[in-house]
Parts: structure tokens; sequence; C-alpha cells
């Protein structure tokens, strides 16, 4: 028997165990080592030197591993009748932790570990274990100083060897496995043995947490992208809150650096900063140190060398003053760390191998030049490169490219005219008054600016074009500058005179229907728009005739006619094509495609969506990119095909990035993706998605009911990766803000869903207070059976005692002539009060027989069964082993397989019956 301080001592360990891994833990672990010395009993002392071991291990401080364990070596040496069954278990368990840890630590030398290694053997021989972990110890050895040879024999040894207490688990077996396949150049022979531990038939306190990290560049290297991904997502939300994982963190670092994620890898390296000051595990410090040089590398060759990054502080600790770093500069610091680190090591080990896997890892090359993550990096931008300038021979020819490719209608006009603007600025060309008119006619359609400064240069635009002779595309150029105002009434004076000038010649068709399609976009009127088609059969304009179509399908829209606004979206569509201008398709296709999904025909939606991302590709630019593909997402997630829309809502995440929008249309894409995600079962994903996603949202900005749904979701996700008190807070916070909405019944959901997470996690206190709240909603609503089931809840909750048999009372009181319900309410509250310490088993039996009558009356056999089968065993307890034997003869009778064997247990016992009770 042990003392209440003994009791005290070990609540306080278990205490201690669960708090976050960190030097905290560790310090109170040595604390609780000094209050069992205090108590005066050896077991006492050796279960507090197994904690300290098992918080250093799974810490920073793993060089502190070495020092108790020799103290509870000696403790069993002396006196192992001290050490009970567990400790006894924990004292050889641990012996596998210092041996492998000592490789970690180049200070100790390789002899030491050698005869460490000999020392397992020998106790684990005596003590009656299989050398299957030893073996392992030994092909780790081999493995780290670069004996290949012998790796292979203690591998071979290994696996052979025959599986018992002390080996490792299985899933930590298989990492190693893994590992080893993966060094011999075998991908796929790697990913198959992670295959069990991915797939969450084997797990432990490290794994999968290890496993993700160490596939994901083995994925890359077999094309695997799609899975990298999702491993990088689901791995690092594991290892973030795990001090002990720096070596796992450095291979999320180091995807993000060979996959074109940069910033993001600087968002991973800034987490835990004290990872560059932690010494305590050099082996994992060697790996940080090696990818924070390679990530460093990436951003110097993408000119980002004086980029300000995370780095150490300018001391030892981590509470040492901050230093500020450039790229460049960590990355020297870093790479000289590393090499200096891994000298060690080969020094050590009397071998290369750690500085020559240390100095390609270092000089890896990206393995892919994007893969987007569908998380938003907050860390420098890496510059995209800009669409190379149109292929001319000289300046001169930059004004004959530029009207050719206007006069084409092709999107690269823009691009022609700005160079031209930059070679005129620069004095490589001279322009005539023609020239210059049209250089500033474009400047003015491409600035953004206000509209009254942008009219104002169209009108000069307008007199440059008169003094060169060209009146019709001087009025041309004020109706566009009418357009930038946005008035109807300034369209009366250039429509008028391009009016006379076509009658008479000195206007064209294309400057006139130019001017009446600028005046419709105005208006917004169908009969505007009508006026253009006037012109329809001169293929010069063409591009006019499908637009007024697309204005046409816009006003039909607006008056409810969808049927009208679809056929005019599909032949504006239909003209640009014919005309050979199919980025110009896109707008009505895009039209047609919200339009279509709106009228629930989700085929014509998606072949409209389809069709806008294909003739919008290479022209629509990443923020059209973004639009376009959360078009189509949204078009596939409404047609039940979830995975489909994830990937376009992954790629409109990227471009919206890329674009610059991350906070808007990046953030609603990347809530799509984190929902899409979840319909399609893959929770830890999504839950990484939204996790980021969430900061990124706002009210305000995005409305509160997305804000709602994300919460909503990231709660569903959380449950189902069983963190149940997470859930609960995103579904409060969901539910606090659905408070405000007029319909309550989002809110009620919300609350009852908390409950329920509250309830999940063992948090019973909350959980009772939650399913208050939720029910006095539900009966706010008039949902009298919800509202019941929280009364019912809160019952189980408080127990057998007054307040539960109030609960139950309330309850049954509530379900008022729903017969259902109130059969559920009795049978609920015969289970609880047969749980009661001395249970009125008479009274548990009038309820057990109201709820069978109850659910006789709505035709529920199998209920029915039950009750009565609970009804017979309260029969017997009594000493009445007649209504027993009668209510299992009918329960056999009613022939329900799922009763047939309880059925029968009860009539055997009603054979043989207890004694009666006592009075």
């Amino acid at each position: 028997m042990t003392g209440p301080e003994f009791q005290a001592l070990r609540e306080a360990m278990r205490d201690n165990h669960a708090q976050p891994e960190g030097p905290a833990r560790n310090a109170r672990a040595e604390r609780l080592l000094a209050d069992a010395e205090r108590i005066g009993e050896p077991l006492a002392v050796i279960e507090a030197l197994g904690h300290q071991l098992q918080v250093y291990n799974y810490s920073s401080e793993k060089a502190k591993l070495f020092v108790p364990f020799s103290r509870l070596l000696r403790m069993w040496d002396q006196n192992p009748a001290d050490f009970d069954a567990q400790e006894t278990y924990t004292l050889h368990w641990v012996f596998k932790w210092v041996s492998s840890g000592m490789l970690d630590q180049p200070h100790i030398p390789l002899a030491s570990i050698e005869k460490w290694l000999g020392e397992m053997e020998h106790r684990y021989r005596l003590a009656g274990h299989s050398e299957r972990a030893v073996r392992q110890g030994e092909f780790r050895v081999a493995r780290h100083i670069g004996d290949l040879d012998r790796a292979a024999r203690a591998y071979a040894a290994w696996l052979a060897a025959e599986r018992d207490e002390m080996a490792d688990c299985h899933a930590c077996e298989l990492h190693g496995q893994g590992l080893w396949q993966a060094e011999l150049g075998d991908d796929e022979a790697a990913l198959a043995a992670w295959a069990p531990v991915l797939d969450g038939e084997h797990s432990c306190a490290h794994e999968p947490h290890a496993v993700l990290a160490s596939s994901l560049l083995p994925l890359l290297r077999l094309g695997r992208t799609e899975q990298a991904r999702a491993n990088h997502l689901r791995g690092h939300r594991l290892v973030r809150p795990m001090e002990s994982m720096r070596g796992a963190m450095a291979l999320h670092i180091e995807f993000c650096a060979l996959t074109g994620n940069e910033g993001r890898a600087l968002e991973l390296l800034a987490e835990r900063p004290a990872y560059f000051t932690d010494h305590g595990d050099p082996d994992s410090e060697l790996d940080f140190l090696a990818v924070t040089a390679l990530l460093m590398d990436r951003l110097v060759a993408r000119g980002l060398g004086g980029q300000r990054v995370p780095g150490p502080s300018a001391g030892e600790t981590a509470t040492a003053p901050a230093r500020e770093w450039t790229a460049a500069e960590l990355g020297r610091h870093a790479r000289e760390r590393a090499e200096e680190l891994a000298a060690r090591f080969d020094a050590r080990n009397g071998s290369d191998r750690v500085s020559r896997l240390a100095r390609r890892q270092m000089a890896a090359q990206p393995l892919v030049d994007r893969l987007p993550l569908g998380v938003r990096s907050a860390g420098p931008s890496v510059p995209a490169e800009a669409p190379a300038p149109p292929a001319v021979a000289a300046p001169r020819d930059l004004l004959a490219e530029a009207r050719r490719l206007t006069a084409e209608r092709r999107p690269e006009a823009d691009a022609a005219w700005a160079a031209l603007a930059r070679a005129e600025a620069a004095g490589l060309a001279e322009l005539d008054g023609l020239a210059s008119a049209e250089l500033t006619d474009h400047r003015a359609m491409s600035l953004e600016a206000d509209p009254a400064e942008t009219a104002a240069l169209f009108r000069s635009a307008a007199g440059r074009y008169e003094a060169a002779g060209a009146v019709g595309e001087a009025w041309a150029a004020r109706a566009r500058g009418a357009y930038a105002l946005g008035e109807p009434e300034a369209f009366a004076e250039p429509v008028a005179a391009l009016r006379r000038l076509h009658e008479g010649g000195g206007a064209t068709a294309r400057q006139l229907s130019g001017a009446l399609l600028l005046r419709a976009r105005v208006l917004g009127t169908a009969e505007a728009a009508e006026e253009v088609l006037a012109f329809a059969g001169a293929p010069e304009v063409a591009d006019r005739i499908a637009e007024a179509e697309w204005l046409l399908g816009d006003a039909a829209a607006r008056d409810g006619d969808t049927g009208r606004a679809a056929g005019r979206y599909e032949r504006a569509a239909e003209l640009f094509r014919e005309a050979g201008l199919p980025w110009y398709a896109v707008e009505p296709e895009a039209r047609l495609a919200a339009l279509a999904q709106r009228e629930g025909d989700l085929a014509t939606a998606e072949r409209a969506a389809r069709a806008a991302l294909a003739h919008g590709a290479g022209y629509a630019g990443p923020a059209g990119q973004a639009r376009l593909r959360l078009r189509l997402a949204e078009v596939l997630g409404a047609a039940g095909r979830p995975g489909e829309a994830a990937e376009q809502a992954l790629e409109a995440a990227h471009w919206a990035d890329e674009a610059g929008e991350s906070r808007g249309l990046g953030a609603y894409a990347r809530h799509l993706l984190g929902g899409w995600l979840l319909r399609e079962g893959r929770c830890e994903e999504a839950a990484a998605i939204l996790e980021a996603v969430l900061p990124e949202l706002s009210a305000e900005e995005h409305g509160d009911g997305t804000v709602v749904q994300t919460l909503w979701w990231l709660g569903d996700c959380l449950m189902n990766v069983a963190e149940p008190r997470s859930a609960a807070e995103r579904w409060l916070r969901a539910a606090e803000l659905a408070a405000a909405w007029p319909d309550q019944l989002d809110h009620a959901m919300l609350a009852n869903l908390a409950a329920q997470a509250l309830l999940r996690a063992e948090l019973n206190e909350q959980a009772a207070a939650a399913f208050e709240r939720a029910g006095e909603l539900w009966r706010t609503l008039g949902d009298t059976p919800a509202y019941v089931r929280t009364l019912r809840v809160r019952a189980w909750i408080a127990g057998p005692d007054a307040q539960g048999r109030a609960l139950m009372a309330t309850a049954a009181e509530a379900c008022g002539e729903d017969p259902r319900q109130l059969a559920d309410t009795y049978r609920q509250t015969a289970d609880l009060l047969a749980r009661a310490p001395e249970p009125d088993l008479p009274e548990v039996l009038a309820f057990a027989e109201r709820a069978s009558a109850g659910y006789a009356a709505v035709g529920d056999l199998a209920a029915r069964l039950s009750a009565d089968l609970l009804a017979g065993w309260l029969h017997l307890d009594l000493g009445d082993p007649g209504p027993a034997a009668e209510l299992a003869r009918a329960v056999l009778s009613a022939g329900s397989p799922d009763h047939r064997a309880e059925a029968s247990a009860l009539l055997s016992r009603t054979a043989t019956p207890p004694p009666p009770r006592e009075p």
C-alpha cells in the first residue's frame, strides 16, 4: 500500500505528463523527483525517475536522459525488489531510448555507444526478452555511421527476431524500415512500409506524425503531389504543438522550400524560435540548420537575399535580445553551423556520412516548380515572372506591333502599348500626331484612377486625334470619356456626331457601334443594346454584336427571364468564338455558368464554366483565373463532386494569392476548399485549411454566414479527428455569431453540437450548461423532441439523484402527447434509476413497463422487446421468476435475432432464480 503523499505524487506526475512538451514540463519533473526523495519510499523515487526519463525523451532536452537513467540502473542493480512489474518494464524499455539517444550526441564516443548496446543485449537476455529491439538498435548505429553492410545484416536480424513486449510499436518500427528503404533509393518500398501507418492502422505518441513528414520527398520524387500536399497539411497540424518533433518540422520546411512555397516555409521556421537555440538534441538541430540553409539559398536564388527573415536571437537562448537577419546572412550562418555540427558527428563516427548527407540536403533543387497547398502564406512574396513583351526587332516597330494587336483585338495589345509608352519615355521612339493620340487613348483605357481624371485623358486623346485629322476616332474617344464618367447624358453629343459622320462616310461602323455599346453599358437597358444589333453582318463589328448580346442577357437576367438570358449568353459566346476572339467569350460563359447553377441546370453550368476556363487560359490573369476556377468549383460542389471541386478551389486560392487577393477572394476559396475536403472525408487536411483561413475571414468582408460556416465545418473536422474540446470551442464561437440572427435554428443546432462535444471531452459541468442553453433554444423554437433530448442528457450527467430524477420528470412532462418521446423518456428513466447505488427496483420496473407499452403503441418492436427484457431481469432481481420467464418466452416468440441470445439467457436464469431479496 502507498500513503497519501505517494498518491499525490502519482497524481502530480499524471498531470505533468499531460502538459505540453518543453522545459516547463521537464523542470516540474525535476521538482517532483525531489518530492519523491522526501517521501522516503524507493518505489516513489523509481517512478519519479521514470517520469523524468519520459518527459526528457519527448522534449528538446534529450541530453538530460543519461543521468537519471544511470541512477535508475544503479538502483536496479542494488535491489531489484524495489521495482514493481511496471517499473521493471520501464527500466528495460528506456534502455532503447538511451542507446539510440547516445547516437544523437556527438560528444559521446562510439565505443561507449557500442558498450551500452552490448549492455542492453546482456540485460535483455537475462530478463528473457527477444533480441529484436537489440538488433534494431544495432541497425541504427550501423546506419548512422555509414557501415551499410553491418546495417543490412542487423536489419535482417531485426526483422527475423520475435516481436515481444520490448519491441518498438508497429508504427515506429515501420517508420524505421521505410527510412532504410528510402535511403537505399526505393521510394515505392518505403511508402509500402509506411502505408499501415499513413492509413491509420498503427499509431503512437509520435506516429503518424513522423511518417507523414518522412513521406513528403519520396512522394514528390514519385510524382504523387496530391498525397504529398495532403501529408504536409495533416502532418504539420500534428507536429506543430510538439517541441520534440524538430526533425519532423525540418522535413516540412524542406518540403515547402522544394515546392515553390518559400513563404510558407518561412512561417514554419518562425513558429518555434527556440529551435535555433535548443542544443539538447544535436541530431535534430543539424536537420533544422540544414533545411534553414536550403530555404535561404532558395530565397537568394529568387532574388530575395535581402529579405528579412526569422532567425536565432543574438544570444544562445530564446529569451536573448532579438536580431534581424536577411536571407543571405541566415543562409551563411545556418550552413556554417550545420557543417560544424556534421563534422563533429563524423569525427566521432570515423566516416564522412553525416557531412555528406547534410551537404546533399542543403544543395537540393526544387522537385516541382509550383505546388499549391491551399493555405495562404504570409511570408515574402516571390515575384511571378512577367509575361514576355511582344517580340519586335527595334523600337520603331513597337507602334506597328501595337496597332496590329489592337486591330486583331488581342489581349496582348495593352502590353504592347505599354512597351511603346516606355520606349517614348526613354527617347527611343518618336511618335507623330496620330500615334501620340493613340498612345494617349490607350493610356486612358488602362488607367485605374479617378473617373474625372480618366475622362480628361480621353478628351486629350480626342484633341490629338482631331489635330491629326482622325475626326471619327476623336468623337469615339469622347464617347469613351463619357463612359468613364458613367453619365448617360454625356453620350448625347458624341453619339449624335458619330451618327452624322457615319452617314457621310466620316466615321466607321466600328466607331459608332462602339459608342452605342458604351452607352448601353451605362444605361443597362435592352433597348440601348438592341441599337447595336443594327450593325449585325459587318465583320469588323462582330465583337460589338457579341457584346450587345451579352448586355441583352444581363437585361433579361435582371428581369427574371432566365431562359432568354441563357440564350443571349450562349449567343454572345458563340459570336465571339466565330470571330476568332475566344478570350472575349469568357465573361458571357461565366455568367451563363452562374445563371445555370442558380436554376439547377448543373450540366449547362459545368459546360459553360469549363469553356470559360479553357478560353481564359493565358489571358485571364491571376485574378481572372481565380474567379473562373472558383466558379467551376462551386458548380462541381453543387453537383455532388467534392473531390473535383476541391481541386479547383485549391487552384483558385493559389491564383488569388498570385493576384494579391489572398484575404478576399483567396480566403473565400480556402473556406470552400475546407468544406469540400470535409465532405470527402479528408478531415485532417480540412482542419488544417480551415484553421489557417479563420484569421483571414471577417463578418465585414465575407459575411458572418461564411465565418459561422467555417467554424461549423472546423468543429465537424475536429470531432472526426478526436479533438472534442477544440470542436466545442469552435461551435460555441459560431453559436455566439448565430445568436444575432433572426432565425435561431442555426444557433440552437450549434449550441447543441457544442454541448455534445463538451460531453465527449468529459467536461460534464460545461456540457450540462451548454445543453441547458440549447434546450431553451429548442423550446423557444417549438422543437419539443430536441428540447426533451437535452433534458434527458442533462439527467444522465446529473446521475440518478434528485436532480437527475427531476430532469427526467420534466422531460416526461414536456413530451405531452408524443408517445414515442414519452416511451424513450420512460426507458431512459428506468436505465438511469437502475444505476443508483441502491436502486428502487419496483420503481425501475414500473418505468420499464411504461416504456414497453409506449413502444407497443407506436409499433417499434425492437425497442419494445428491449424494454421487455429489462423488465424480465428486474422481475428476476425481485425474486419473481414467473413473469421473467413469460417475458423471455414472448421475446423469443417474436423471432428477433438481435434479442434471441439475451432472451435465452434470461429464460435459463429463471430456472434457478436468485434468493428473494430481504425486505
